[in-house]
């Protein structure tokens, strides 16, 4: 059940104009206020009544990696919240022939609202930002994927409530998710334990960012490699894909490395009673999670996947609007 509006700005002064391209430039009170947010949104789309702050604004979204949940929920949420968005091909864009990044944030900066961008590099990412006038929003890179734990922690708060004291278990590669999720984590109190095999842990600086973090917030910030000693008195499982996009070459050696952290009936046993199961997807059934698993009672996927919307609306309205 998600928690009571105490106190709703709608148009949030102190974050107007601001880039988001990871959690940990925003504090925990900056974050609840993204979340109260995103829960007012969700409660008026699902009453039927409008709520357009994006009047008049355009939003460019730069795709360099290909995507579903994002680009339809990035391009629907603005056209909800009143704007447009417009899809910007980095094939089709003079940025992939050659054109600066910091040329291209100058030039988009004169004509958008605000920049989605969805890339490999998160180095690029910074660069536009630092170069933009506008809002630079990061919908994903190698090192970060703060728009989908943002959903995250909107559907985990819908689920249980008040996450401080809470135990996320991270199971699978070290990658963009895992890095936000501790961040995220962290910010807000949470236990999370990532589980990885050896070679696959998570990026250290990120790690002891984390921790840095948990240590004011209450959070914690554990890594092992025995998924089943992890998930005792787990209330969230998470999981992603073993290989990620630009990772299919070693598609072969992670299915092998990756064999004994697969999420099954099994290992949700070993949680608590009421463990909600969660992934980002895409997910590749049947290999890091079950097929019984992620359609059963436990699975919130695709309450996650639809919070995206919400989530990033929220996000939108405060540095757009």
């Amino acid at each position: 059940m998600a928690p009571a509006i105490k106190k709703l700005n709608t148009h949030n002064e102190e974050l107007y104009g601001q880039d988001f391209l990871t959690l940990a430039d925003y504090s925990p009170e900056q974050i609840n206020d993204l979340l109260d947010l995103a829960f007012y949104i969700k409660a008026q789309k699902k009453k039927g009544i409008p709520f357009e702050p994006l009047k008049g604004k355009v939003l460019g979204m730069i795709f360099e990696k290909s995507s579903t949940r994002t680009r339809v929920s990035f391009e629907a949420g603005t056209i909800q919240l009143g704007g447009q968005a417009l899809f910007l091909s980095s094939k089709d864009m003079q940025l992939g022939r050659g054109e600066t990044i910091a040329d291209t944030a100058r030039v988009l900066s004169g004509y958008l609202d605000g920049i989605m961008i969805r890339t490999y590099s998160h180095h690029d990412v910074e660069e536009l930002a630092k170069y933009a006038t506008i809002p630079v929003i990061n919908g994903l890179t190698d090192l970060y994927h703060p728009c989908q734990v943002l959903a995250d922690l909107q559907t985990m708060m819908e689920v249980k409530g008040d996450l401080k004291g809470k135990k996320l278990v991270y199971i699978g590669d070290g990658n963009n998710v895992a890095h936000s999720l501790m961040i995220g984590s962290a910010k807000m109190g949470i236990e999370i334990v990532v589980v990885a095999p050896d070679g696959y842990a998570p990026d250290k600086e990120v790690v002891e960012k984390a921790q840095q973090f948990a240590k004011t917030s209450g959070g914690k910030i554990t890594l092992c490699t025995d998924p089943n000693e992890a998930v005792q008195g787990a209330d969230f499982i998470y999981t992603d894909v073993w290989a990620s996009m630009g990772q299919e070459e070693e598609q072969v050696k992670r299915r092998k490395d990756f064999a004994d952290y697969q999420v099954n009936e099994s290992l949700l046993a070993k949680a608590k009673e009421d463990v909600t199961f969660m992934h980002c997807l895409p997910a590749h059934r049947d290999e890091e999670v079950t097929e019984s698993v992620i359609e059963g009672g436990h699975s919130v996927v695709f309450q996650q996947a639809e919070n995206r919307l919400h989530a990033q609306k929220a996000l939108m309205t405060a540095l757009m609007s």
